[in-house]
């Protein structure tokens, strides 16, 4: 692990293996670079491997005010120049670090080379918006403690925790955010909106949703999926925190997607 500061922000970020390819892994909101401990060893294996913690989230810089996927997108590319990876990049991101890795293809095409997707979370739907931002508010006001049940019952279903050690490291980490950082970046998500970025994307994109997962049920998932152009959608048993809950089942289907388009 190491530190860099990029335009006044510090990011807590891992390079590792080495090869002709990277491949950039974006965190799902909550989690940190962590959530990729039983992944990216795999994916390493031929090439390079780039975690990161997003902006706000893990040990990276926490944030304050209003924050944007562009914002996000623009970390990314301040990563990869200062650590001299030119050319095109895979990027591979768990729901809101998939949003971010889409509009990172979306905003910088010459980029990207390919994007694989979990429960992608682009958005919030119009009538859900008013309450999730009263719950987010709350969180923000008392800490994470109090969302935590929800959260893990939605999104760590009990079904997946055969690895009890796992869960609870990972119920941990969730509980240690900065409320104020996991506000900012949920408020970032309820302002996003995705949907003509997504018609025109020309990479290579997979989209995996997890059957057991009912923060972004895998409809969610597959309808993302239909709207871009020549996405593959696959649906597997595994729930929203998908990296950390099933890492054997994602990094096969991440690798095999990435090797089957040479990236």
């Amino acid at each position: 692990m190491d530190f860099i500061e990029l335009d006044g922000v510090a990011l807590r970020y891992e390079l590792t293996g080495k090869g002709d390819h990277t491949l950039v892994l974006v965190h799902e909101m909550g989690g940190s670079l962590e959530s990729w401990d039983d992944v990216a060893p795999r994916l390493a294996e031929s090439r390079r491997v780039l975690r990161y913690d997003t902006r706000g989230a893990g040990m990276s810089q926490k944030v304050r005010g209003e924050l944007s996927l562009d914002t996000m997108a623009d970390d990314i590319i301040a990563l990869l120049d200062t650590l001299g990876i030119a050319g095109k990049v895979a990027l591979a991101g768990i729901a809101v670090g998939g949003a971010i890795a889409l509009h990172f293809a979306a905003r910088y095409p010459d980029r990207a080379s390919a994007v694989a997707v979990g429960s992608p979370a682009t958005g919030i739907e119009p009538d859900r918006r008013a309450a999730a931002l009263e719950r987010v508010a709350k969180i923000e006001a008392t800490g994470m403690a109090f969302a935590v049940e929800d959260s893990m019952r939605n999104g760590y279903a009990p079904e997946l925790r055969g690895d009890i050690g796992r869960f609870e490291r990972f119920r941990a980490r969730w509980l240690g955010n900065d409320p104020a950082s996991y506000a900012t970046i949920w408020r970032m998500l309820a302002a996003a909106n995705m949907q003509d970025e997504l018609t025109g994307l020309r990479c290579p994109v997979l989209v995996i949703g997890g059957s057991l997962d009912r923060v972004r049920p895998p409809p969610l998932a597959e309808a993302l999926a239909r709207a871009i152009p020549g996405a593959r959608y696959v649906e597997v048993r595994t729930g929203h925190y998908m990296a950390v809950q099933t890492p054997d089942l994602i990094s096969g289907c991440i690798d095999d997607f990435l090797r089957s388009g040479g990236a």
